[in-house]
Protein backbone atom coordinates (compact mmCIF):
# COMPACT_ATOMS: atom_id res chain seq x y z
CA UNK A 1 0.00 0.00 0.00
CA UNK A 2 1.09 3.81 -1.17
CA UNK A 3 2.79 5.01 2.65
CA UNK A 4 2.05 8.72 1.08
CA UNK A 5 -0.88 10.37 0.72
CA UNK A 6 -1.54 14.48 -1.10
CA UNK A 7 -5.14 15.33 -0.97
CA UNK A 8 -6.09 18.57 -1.87
CA UNK A 9 -8.75 21.25 -1.82
CA UNK A 10 -9.54 23.88 -4.69
CA UNK A 11 -7.85 27.24 -3.97
CA UNK A 12 -10.94 29.48 -2.72
CA UNK A 13 -11.66 32.69 -5.01
CA UNK A 14 -11.76 35.40 -2.10
CA UNK A 15 -14.71 37.69 -3.85
CA UNK A 16 -16.88 36.86 -0.89
CA UNK A 17 -17.28 34.80 2.32
CA UNK A 18 -16.96 31.20 2.14
CA UNK A 19 -20.70 29.52 1.89
CA UNK A 20 -21.57 25.40 2.53
CA UNK A 21 -20.15 24.45 -1.16
CA UNK A 22 -16.78 25.63 0.42
CA UNK A 23 -17.20 23.69 3.79
CA UNK A 24 -18.49 20.48 1.84
CA UNK A 25 -15.47 20.65 -0.60
CA UNK A 26 -12.74 20.68 2.12
CA UNK A 27 -14.67 18.26 4.70
CA UNK A 28 -14.39 15.48 2.22
CA UNK A 29 -10.48 16.19 2.13
CA UNK A 30 -10.32 15.85 5.88
CA UNK A 31 -12.36 13.06 6.26
CA UNK A 32 -9.97 11.26 3.80
CA UNK A 33 -7.07 12.91 5.09
CA UNK A 34 -7.88 11.54 8.44
CA UNK A 35 -8.60 7.95 7.05
CA UNK A 36 -5.54 7.73 5.34
CA UNK A 37 -3.90 8.82 9.03
CA UNK A 38 -5.83 6.11 11.10
CA UNK A 39 -4.28 3.65 8.65
CA UNK A 40 -0.69 5.21 9.26
CA UNK A 41 -0.08 6.96 5.98
CA UNK A 42 1.81 10.32 5.75
CA UNK A 43 -0.42 12.62 4.85
CA UNK A 44 -0.42 16.12 3.58
CA UNK A 45 -3.60 17.88 3.28
CA UNK A 46 -3.46 21.00 1.28
CA UNK A 47 -6.49 24.07 1.25
CA UNK A 48 -5.82 27.49 0.50
CA UNK A 49 -7.23 30.92 -1.74
CA UNK A 50 -7.34 32.01 -5.08
CA UNK A 51 -6.44 35.26 -5.13
CA UNK A 52 -5.76 36.92 -8.63
CA UNK A 53 -7.67 37.53 -11.78
CA UNK A 54 -10.11 40.01 -12.69
CA UNK A 55 -12.99 39.49 -10.78
CA UNK A 56 -10.84 39.92 -7.53
CA UNK A 57 -9.68 43.32 -8.54
CA UNK A 58 -13.09 44.48 -9.22
CA UNK A 59 -13.97 43.20 -5.63
CA UNK A 60 -11.54 45.31 -4.07
CA UNK A 61 -12.18 47.89 -5.88
CA UNK A 62 -15.65 47.57 -5.04
CA UNK A 63 -15.55 47.62 -1.53
CA UNK A 64 -12.94 50.71 -2.03
CA UNK A 65 -9.34 48.42 -1.08
CA UNK A 66 -6.22 47.65 -2.11
CA UNK A 67 -6.10 44.45 -3.66
CA UNK A 68 -3.76 42.86 -1.26
CA UNK A 69 -5.71 44.41 1.69
CA UNK A 70 -8.95 43.06 0.07
CA UNK A 71 -7.39 39.15 -0.53
CA UNK A 72 -5.65 39.39 2.93
CA UNK A 73 -8.92 40.07 5.22
CA UNK A 74 -11.20 37.23 2.94
CA UNK A 75 -7.99 34.96 2.52
CA UNK A 76 -8.65 35.18 6.93
CA UNK A 77 -12.46 34.22 6.64
CA UNK A 78 -11.54 31.14 4.39
CA UNK A 79 -8.35 29.81 7.06
CA UNK A 80 -11.40 31.02 9.77
CA UNK A 81 -13.68 28.24 8.55
CA UNK A 82 -10.71 25.70 8.65
CA UNK A 83 -11.13 26.24 12.33
CA UNK A 84 -14.37 26.11 12.72
CA UNK A 85 -15.10 22.95 10.70
CA UNK A 86 -12.20 21.25 12.56
CA UNK A 87 -10.30 20.61 8.92
CA UNK A 88 -6.90 18.89 9.90
CA UNK A 89 -5.26 20.70 6.39
CA UNK A 90 -1.49 20.32 6.88
CA UNK A 91 -1.10 23.95 4.81
CA UNK A 92 -3.14 26.98 3.91
CA UNK A 93 -1.37 28.76 0.72
CA UNK A 94 -1.88 32.25 -0.60
CA UNK A 95 -1.44 32.79 -4.47
CA UNK A 96 -0.10 35.90 -3.77
CA UNK A 97 3.03 34.22 -1.75
CA UNK A 98 6.28 35.22 -3.26
CA UNK A 99 6.94 31.71 -3.37
CA UNK A 100 4.28 31.23 -5.32
CA UNK A 101 4.93 33.78 -7.66
CA UNK A 102 8.53 32.25 -8.69
CA UNK A 103 6.70 28.60 -8.96
CA UNK A 104 4.32 30.37 -11.86
CA UNK A 105 6.79 32.04 -13.54
CA UNK A 106 8.78 28.60 -13.42
CA UNK A 107 6.30 26.55 -15.17
CA UNK A 108 5.77 29.76 -17.58
CA UNK A 109 9.16 29.30 -18.51
CA UNK A 110 9.33 25.96 -18.56
CA UNK A 111 6.19 25.49 -20.99
CA UNK A 112 8.02 28.10 -23.08
CA UNK A 113 11.06 26.50 -23.31
CA UNK A 114 8.99 23.64 -24.64
CA UNK A 115 7.78 25.24 -27.42
CA UNK A 116 4.08 25.11 -26.10
CA UNK A 117 3.42 28.84 -25.52
CA UNK A 118 3.63 31.40 -28.54
CA UNK A 119 2.04 35.42 -28.81
CA UNK A 120 -1.20 35.88 -30.75
CA UNK A 121 -4.00 38.02 -29.85
CA UNK A 122 -7.35 36.57 -28.11
CA UNK A 123 -11.25 37.54 -29.27
CA UNK A 124 -14.29 35.89 -27.73
CA UNK A 125 -17.03 35.90 -24.89
CA UNK A 126 -15.73 35.95 -21.63
CA UNK A 127 -16.86 35.88 -18.53
CA UNK A 128 -15.27 37.67 -15.44
CA UNK A 129 -16.96 35.92 -13.00
CA UNK A 130 -15.60 32.66 -14.23
CA UNK A 131 -12.74 33.75 -15.69
CA UNK A 132 -13.14 32.04 -18.37
CA UNK A 133 -13.75 31.81 -22.01
CA UNK A 134 -16.79 30.23 -24.04
CA UNK A 135 -17.41 29.43 -27.18
CA UNK A 136 -20.61 30.58 -29.01
CA UNK A 137 -22.29 27.23 -28.91
CA UNK A 138 -22.34 27.24 -25.14
CA UNK A 139 -23.97 30.61 -24.69
CA UNK A 140 -27.57 30.81 -24.46
CA UNK A 141 -29.26 34.59 -24.95
CA UNK A 142 -31.66 36.18 -22.42
CA UNK A 143 -32.69 40.11 -23.07
CA UNK A 144 -29.97 40.75 -25.72
CA UNK A 145 -27.68 39.58 -22.80
CA UNK A 146 -25.38 36.25 -23.35
CA UNK A 147 -24.26 34.17 -20.46
CA UNK A 148 -21.85 31.08 -19.91
CA UNK A 149 -23.27 28.05 -18.80
CA UNK A 150 -22.35 28.59 -15.17
CA UNK A 151 -25.04 31.55 -15.70
CA UNK A 152 -22.30 34.36 -15.84
CA UNK A 153 -22.86 36.89 -18.64
CA UNK A 154 -20.29 36.87 -21.09
CA UNK A 155 -18.76 40.18 -22.86
CA UNK A 156 -16.98 39.90 -26.09
CA UNK A 157 -13.11 40.84 -25.41
CA UNK A 158 -10.11 41.70 -28.05
CA UNK A 159 -6.98 41.53 -26.53
CA UNK A 160 -3.27 40.87 -26.99
CA UNK A 161 -2.73 37.53 -25.47
CA UNK A 162 -0.04 34.70 -25.08
CA UNK A 163 -1.78 31.06 -25.64
CA UNK A 164 -1.20 27.58 -24.82
CA UNK A 165 -0.73 24.52 -27.50
CA UNK A 166 -3.50 22.80 -25.84
CA UNK A 167 -5.02 22.05 -29.51
CA UNK A 168 -1.87 19.57 -29.59
CA UNK A 169 -2.86 17.86 -26.22
CA UNK A 170 -6.10 16.29 -27.20
CA UNK A 171 -5.01 12.92 -28.74
CA UNK A 172 -2.71 12.49 -25.69
CA UNK A 173 -5.07 13.56 -23.17
CA UNK A 174 -7.65 10.80 -24.57
CA UNK A 175 -5.01 8.30 -24.34
CA UNK A 176 -4.28 9.64 -20.66
CA UNK A 177 -8.02 8.82 -19.90
CA UNK A 178 -8.12 5.65 -21.77
CA UNK A 179 -5.00 5.08 -19.45
CA UNK A 180 -6.29 5.87 -15.83
CA UNK A 181 -10.31 5.23 -15.93
CA UNK A 182 -10.08 6.50 -12.94
CA UNK A 183 -8.82 9.65 -13.53
CA UNK A 184 -12.09 11.49 -13.50
CA UNK A 185 -14.49 10.46 -10.64
CA UNK A 186 -17.52 10.73 -10.69
CA UNK A 187 -18.00 8.01 -14.07
CA UNK A 188 -20.97 10.47 -15.54
CA UNK A 189 -18.47 13.55 -15.39
CA UNK A 190 -15.42 11.25 -16.50
CA UNK A 191 -17.87 10.84 -19.59
CA UNK A 192 -18.61 14.90 -19.58
CA UNK A 193 -14.90 15.78 -20.18
CA UNK A 194 -13.91 12.82 -22.79
CA UNK A 195 -16.75 14.01 -24.75
CA UNK A 196 -15.64 17.73 -24.60
CA UNK A 197 -12.19 16.56 -25.65
CA UNK A 198 -13.00 14.54 -28.57
CA UNK A 199 -15.11 17.68 -30.00
CA UNK A 200 -11.51 19.07 -30.64
CA UNK A 201 -9.82 21.23 -28.06
CA UNK A 202 -8.78 24.89 -29.09
CA UNK A 203 -5.21 26.71 -28.25
CA UNK A 204 -5.91 28.18 -24.81
CA UNK A 205 -5.61 31.72 -23.77
CA UNK A 206 -3.37 31.86 -21.04
CA UNK A 207 -2.20 35.89 -20.57
CA UNK A 208 -4.50 38.79 -19.87
CA UNK A 209 -3.57 42.78 -20.49
CA UNK A 210 -7.02 44.61 -19.57
CA UNK A 211 -6.24 44.12 -15.70
CA UNK A 212 -3.09 44.47 -13.42
CA UNK A 213 -3.52 42.28 -10.24
CA UNK A 214 -1.73 38.86 -11.18
CA UNK A 215 1.60 37.04 -11.58
CA UNK A 216 3.42 38.90 -14.51
CA UNK A 217 4.68 37.04 -17.70
CA UNK A 218 8.15 36.31 -17.24
CA UNK A 219 10.17 38.68 -19.65
CA UNK A 220 6.75 40.72 -20.97
CA UNK A 221 5.57 42.97 -18.02
CA UNK A 222 2.52 44.33 -19.86
CA UNK A 223 0.81 40.68 -19.50
CA UNK A 224 0.17 38.87 -16.28
CA UNK A 225 -1.05 35.01 -16.13
CA UNK A 226 -4.32 33.90 -17.01
CA UNK A 227 -5.85 33.52 -13.35
CA UNK A 228 -6.18 29.62 -14.07
CA UNK A 229 -2.44 29.18 -15.11
CA UNK A 230 -1.60 30.55 -12.21
CA UNK A 231 -4.36 28.99 -9.38
CA UNK A 232 -3.66 25.30 -10.81
CA UNK A 233 0.10 25.93 -9.96
CA UNK A 234 -0.52 26.56 -6.73
CA UNK A 235 -0.78 22.27 -5.91
CA UNK A 236 2.75 21.97 -7.11
CA UNK A 237 4.33 25.40 -5.09
CA UNK A 238 3.24 23.65 -1.71
CA UNK A 239 5.20 21.19 -2.30
CA UNK A 240 8.10 23.43 -2.90
CA UNK A 241 8.44 23.08 -6.53
CA UNK A 242 10.57 24.01 -8.98
CA UNK A 243 12.74 22.56 -6.46
CA UNK A 244 12.59 18.76 -7.01
CA UNK A 245 14.74 17.91 -4.68
CA UNK A 246 12.69 19.21 -1.50
CA UNK A 247 11.08 16.49 0.76
CA UNK A 248 7.93 17.36 -0.04
CA UNK A 249 8.09 16.88 -3.56
CA UNK A 250 8.20 13.12 -3.36
CA UNK A 251 4.26 13.50 -2.45
CA UNK A 252 3.94 14.25 -5.92
CA UNK A 253 1.48 13.40 -7.42
CA UNK A 254 -1.36 13.65 -5.86
CA UNK A 255 -3.97 11.31 -4.64
CA UNK A 256 -7.23 13.29 -5.10
CA UNK A 257 -7.84 16.88 -6.06
CA UNK A 258 -11.38 17.12 -4.69
CA UNK A 259 -13.06 20.39 -6.68
CA UNK A 260 -16.54 21.43 -7.24
CA UNK A 261 -18.33 20.23 -10.92
CA UNK A 262 -18.33 23.48 -12.33
CA UNK A 263 -14.48 23.67 -12.32
CA UNK A 264 -13.89 20.29 -13.48
CA UNK A 265 -12.92 21.39 -16.96
CA UNK A 266 -9.99 23.13 -15.55
CA UNK A 267 -8.40 20.41 -13.28
CA UNK A 268 -9.22 17.67 -15.77
CA UNK A 269 -8.05 18.89 -19.31
CA UNK A 270 -6.12 21.82 -18.82
CA UNK A 271 -4.31 20.94 -15.22
CA UNK A 272 -2.71 17.37 -16.43
CA UNK A 273 -2.08 19.09 -20.40
CA UNK A 274 -0.17 21.99 -18.24
CA UNK A 275 1.98 19.12 -16.23
CA UNK A 276 2.32 17.02 -19.02
CA UNK A 277 3.74 19.76 -21.56
CA UNK A 278 5.98 20.51 -18.21
CA UNK A 279 7.06 17.25 -18.54
CA UNK A 280 5.72 16.57 -14.96
CA UNK A 281 3.59 13.86 -13.86
CA UNK A 282 -0.40 14.17 -13.99
CA UNK A 283 -2.12 13.94 -10.69
CA UNK A 284 -3.62 10.33 -9.56
CA UNK A 285 -7.42 11.50 -9.36
CA UNK A 286 -9.56 14.78 -9.87
CA UNK A 287 -13.31 14.30 -8.48
CA UNK A 288 -16.05 16.46 -9.12
CA UNK A 289 -18.79 16.47 -6.42
CA UNK A 290 -22.02 17.93 -6.97
CA UNK A 291 -24.14 21.04 -5.87
CA UNK A 292 -26.57 21.96 -2.73
CA UNK A 293 -29.84 23.82 -3.07
CA UNK A 294 -31.55 23.98 -0.04
CA UNK A 295 -34.93 23.05 0.80
CA UNK A 296 -35.26 22.72 -2.88
CA UNK A 297 -34.32 26.17 -4.24
CA UNK A 298 -31.06 27.20 -5.71
CA UNK A 299 -28.75 29.23 -3.55
CA UNK A 300 -27.90 32.51 -4.04
CA UNK A 301 -27.65 35.71 -2.63
CA UNK A 302 -30.19 36.92 -4.19
CA UNK A 303 -32.74 34.95 -2.87
CA UNK A 304 -31.36 35.39 0.53
CA UNK A 305 -30.61 31.36 1.06
CA UNK A 306 -26.88 31.10 1.49
CA UNK A 307 -26.32 28.24 3.93
CA UNK A 308 -24.08 29.70 6.53
CA UNK A 309 -21.78 26.66 7.52
CA UNK A 310 -20.67 28.42 10.52
CA UNK A 311 -24.26 28.97 11.76
CA UNK A 312 -25.37 25.41 11.16
CA UNK A 313 -22.35 23.99 13.40
CA UNK A 314 -23.24 26.83 16.17
CA UNK A 315 -27.11 25.28 15.90
CA UNK A 316 -26.18 21.61 15.60
CA UNK A 317 -22.66 20.67 16.45
CA UNK A 318 -19.74 20.51 14.46
CA UNK A 319 -19.33 16.88 14.04
CA UNK A 320 -23.41 16.55 13.79
CA UNK A 321 -22.92 18.56 10.84
CA UNK A 322 -19.79 16.85 9.20
CA UNK A 323 -21.75 13.54 9.70
CA UNK A 324 -24.96 14.89 7.95
CA UNK A 325 -23.29 16.43 4.64
CA UNK A 326 -21.40 13.49 3.81
CA UNK A 327 -24.29 11.15 4.70
CA UNK A 328 -27.28 12.63 3.06
CA UNK A 329 -26.32 12.49 -0.35
CA UNK A 330 -24.17 10.51 -3.03
CA UNK A 331 -21.10 12.40 -3.43
CA UNK A 332 -20.71 13.42 -6.93
CA UNK A 333 -24.24 14.10 -6.69
CA UNK A 334 -26.79 16.98 -6.69
CA UNK A 335 -27.88 17.29 -3.47
CA UNK A 336 -30.94 19.12 -1.17
CA UNK A 337 -30.14 20.95 2.01
CA UNK A 338 -33.19 20.33 4.35
CA UNK A 339 -33.05 21.15 8.21
CA UNK A 340 -35.72 18.72 8.88
CA UNK A 341 -33.16 16.38 7.12
CA UNK A 342 -30.39 16.88 9.46
CA UNK A 343 -32.43 16.87 12.56
CA UNK A 344 -33.87 13.69 11.69
CA UNK A 345 -29.74 12.17 11.17
CA UNK A 346 -29.03 13.78 14.26
CA UNK A 347 -31.70 12.04 15.96
CA UNK A 348 -32.36 8.85 14.71
CA UNK A 349 -28.66 7.93 13.75
CA UNK A 350 -26.70 9.68 16.07
CA UNK A 351 -28.56 9.87 18.98
CA UNK A 352 -30.42 6.69 18.94
CA UNK A 353 -28.88 4.65 17.13
CA UNK A 354 -24.78 5.64 18.41
CA UNK A 355 -25.33 7.37 21.29
CA UNK A 356 -27.93 4.97 22.65
CA UNK A 357 -26.70 2.28 22.02
CA UNK A 358 -22.77 3.48 23.91
CA UNK A 359 -25.07 4.39 26.76
CA UNK A 360 -27.09 1.59 27.33
CA UNK A 361 -23.66 -0.87 26.74
CA UNK A 362 -21.72 1.61 28.88
CA UNK A 363 -23.88 2.12 32.04
CA UNK A 364 -24.35 -1.68 32.25
CA UNK A 365 -20.68 -2.42 32.44
CA UNK A 366 -20.54 0.23 35.10
CA UNK A 367 -23.84 -1.83 37.11
CA UNK A 368 -22.81 -5.58 35.54
CA UNK A 369 -19.10 -5.49 35.72
CA UNK A 370 -17.96 -2.95 38.03
CA UNK A 371 -17.34 -0.65 36.34
CA UNK A 372 -14.77 -2.67 34.39
CA UNK A 373 -14.19 -4.25 31.04
CA UNK A 374 -15.02 -7.87 31.06
CA UNK A 375 -12.96 -10.29 29.48
CA UNK A 376 -12.34 -11.34 25.52
CA UNK A 377 -14.11 -14.64 25.18
CA UNK A 378 -14.70 -16.78 22.26
CA UNK A 379 -17.70 -15.95 20.49
CA UNK A 380 -20.75 -18.22 20.51
CA UNK A 381 -22.89 -18.91 17.68
CA UNK A 382 -25.41 -15.82 18.82
CA UNK A 383 -22.39 -13.37 18.71
CA UNK A 384 -20.36 -14.99 15.74
CA UNK A 385 -22.65 -12.42 12.58
CA UNK A 386 -21.60 -9.38 14.62
CA UNK A 387 -18.16 -10.36 15.21
CA UNK A 388 -17.69 -11.00 11.48
CA UNK A 389 -19.15 -8.19 10.55
CA UNK A 390 -17.15 -5.97 12.46
CA UNK A 391 -14.01 -7.75 11.22
CA UNK A 392 -14.75 -6.58 8.33
CA UNK A 393 -16.12 -2.99 8.62
CA UNK A 394 -12.78 -1.04 8.72
CA UNK A 395 -11.59 -2.95 5.13
CA UNK A 396 -14.92 -2.28 3.65
CA UNK A 397 -15.50 1.25 5.43
CA UNK A 398 -11.32 1.72 3.23
CA UNK A 399 -12.94 0.34 -0.05
CA UNK A 400 -15.56 2.81 -0.02
CA UNK A 401 -13.44 5.96 1.18
CA UNK A 402 -10.79 4.86 -1.53
CA UNK A 403 -13.57 5.99 -4.48
CA UNK A 404 -14.69 8.55 -2.01
CA UNK A 405 -18.19 6.92 -1.59
CA UNK A 406 -18.61 8.75 1.58
CA UNK A 407 -22.52 8.02 1.89
CA UNK A 408 -21.81 4.39 1.21
CA UNK A 409 -18.81 4.23 3.84
CA UNK A 410 -21.18 5.76 6.41
CA UNK A 411 -23.95 3.24 5.32
CA UNK A 412 -21.73 0.68 6.08
CA UNK A 413 -21.20 1.68 9.29
CA UNK A 414 -25.02 2.96 10.42
CA UNK A 415 -26.00 -0.51 9.15
CA UNK A 416 -23.60 -2.21 11.79
CA UNK A 417 -24.38 -0.30 13.94
CA UNK A 418 -28.45 -0.91 13.27
CA UNK A 419 -26.95 -4.70 13.81
CA UNK A 420 -25.37 -3.74 16.72
CA UNK A 421 -28.67 -2.46 18.56
CA UNK A 422 -30.26 -5.38 17.21
CA UNK A 423 -27.87 -7.56 19.50
CA UNK A 424 -28.23 -5.88 22.46
CA UNK A 425 -31.92 -6.69 22.37
CA UNK A 426 -32.37 -9.91 21.56
CA UNK A 427 -28.82 -10.64 24.07
CA UNK A 428 -30.65 -8.78 26.66
CA UNK A 429 -27.79 -8.25 28.98
CA UNK A 430 -29.61 -6.66 31.74
CA UNK A 431 -31.96 -9.84 32.38
CA UNK A 432 -28.70 -11.74 32.46
CA UNK A 433 -26.88 -10.68 35.63
CA UNK A 434 -29.16 -13.04 37.42
CA UNK A 435 -29.86 -16.12 35.01
CA UNK A 436 -26.09 -16.40 33.07
CA UNK A 437 -24.00 -13.74 35.11
CA UNK A 438 -20.54 -15.02 32.80
CA UNK A 439 -23.07 -14.94 29.34
CA UNK A 440 -23.78 -11.43 30.13
CA UNK A 441 -20.27 -10.20 30.41
CA UNK A 442 -19.39 -12.02 27.03
CA UNK A 443 -22.37 -9.51 25.53
CA UNK A 444 -21.56 -6.76 27.28
CA UNK A 445 -17.46 -7.28 26.23
CA UNK A 446 -18.92 -7.96 22.36
CA UNK A 447 -20.74 -5.07 22.36
CA UNK A 448 -17.63 -3.13 24.05
CA UNK A 449 -15.50 -4.38 21.18
CA UNK A 450 -18.53 -3.06 17.92
CA UNK A 451 -18.43 0.16 19.99
CA UNK A 452 -14.79 0.18 19.94
CA UNK A 453 -14.63 -0.27 15.95
CA UNK A 454 -17.60 1.91 14.99
CA UNK A 455 -16.13 4.88 17.17
CA UNK A 456 -12.39 4.15 15.56
CA UNK A 457 -13.90 4.14 11.87
CA UNK A 458 -16.15 7.45 12.69
CA UNK A 459 -13.08 9.46 13.87
CA UNK A 460 -12.03 10.43 10.64
CA UNK A 461 -15.85 11.76 9.65
CA UNK A 462 -16.42 12.82 13.98
CA UNK A 463 -13.27 13.42 15.22
CA UNK A 464 -14.33 15.09 18.20
CA UNK A 465 -17.27 12.87 19.52
CA UNK A 466 -15.71 9.98 18.79
CA UNK A 467 -12.85 11.19 20.95
CA UNK A 468 -15.13 11.31 23.56
CA UNK A 469 -16.68 7.88 22.94
CA UNK A 470 -13.00 6.35 22.75
CA UNK A 471 -12.20 8.18 26.03
CA UNK A 472 -15.25 6.42 27.61
CA UNK A 473 -14.45 2.98 25.94
CA UNK A 474 -10.88 3.04 27.88
CA UNK A 475 -8.63 3.24 24.30
CA UNK A 476 -5.47 4.60 25.22
CA UNK A 477 -4.97 7.43 22.68
CA UNK A 478 -2.06 6.10 20.97
CA UNK A 479 -4.13 2.67 20.27
CA UNK A 480 -6.80 4.14 17.94
CA UNK A 481 -5.56 3.80 14.18
CA UNK A 482 -7.34 1.26 12.29
CA UNK A 483 -4.47 -1.51 12.78
CA UNK A 484 -4.78 -0.82 16.57
CA UNK A 485 -8.11 -2.52 16.19
CA UNK A 486 -6.20 -6.21 16.04
CA UNK A 487 -5.28 -5.75 20.20
CA UNK A 488 -7.62 -6.75 22.35
CA UNK A 489 -7.79 -3.74 25.12
CA UNK A 490 -6.60 -5.79 28.59
CA UNK A 491 -9.80 -7.02 30.92
CA UNK A 492 -10.45 -4.83 33.97
CA UNK A 493 -9.40 -1.88 32.52
CA UNK A 494 -11.57 0.66 34.53
CA UNK A 495 -14.03 2.64 32.48
CA UNK A 496 -15.55 6.29 33.15
CA UNK A 497 -18.85 6.50 33.65
CA UNK A 498 -20.58 7.24 30.56
CA UNK A 499 -21.64 10.87 29.13
CA UNK A 500 -24.48 11.47 26.44
CA UNK A 501 -22.49 11.98 22.83
CA UNK A 502 -25.29 13.50 20.99
CA UNK A 503 -27.93 16.35 21.81
CA UNK A 504 -31.09 15.63 19.94
CA UNK A 505 -33.03 18.72 18.72
CA UNK A 506 -36.51 19.30 18.47
CA UNK A 507 -37.89 19.12 15.54
CA UNK A 508 -40.29 22.08 13.83
CA UNK A 509 -42.57 22.87 11.35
Amino acid sequence: MTTSSYLTTPIYYVNDRPHIGHAYTSLATDVLARWRRLQGRRVFFLTGTDEHGQKVEKAAQDAGMDPQAFTDRVSQHFRDLTATMGFSNDAFIRTTEDRHKRACQALWEKLAANGEIYLGAYEGWYAVRDEAFYGPDELVERDGVKYAPSGAPVEWVREPSYFFRLSNWAERLLAFYDANPDFILPAGRRNEVVAFVKSGLSDLSISRTSFRWGVKVPGDDAHVMYVWLDALTNYITALGWPDETAEAWTLWPAEVHFVGKDILRFHAIYWPAFLMAAGLPAPQRVFAHGWWTNEGQKISKSLGNVIDPVALVEEFGLDPVRYFLLREVPFGQDGDFSRGALVNRLNGELANALGNLANRTLSLIQRNCEATLPAATEPAEADAAMVAQLAALPGVVGAHLDRQEFHLALEAIMAAVRDANGYITVAAPWALKKTDPARGQAVLRHLHDALRVFATVLQAFMPGTMAKLLDQLGVPEAARGLDDLATPLPAGLALPAPEPLFRKIEATA
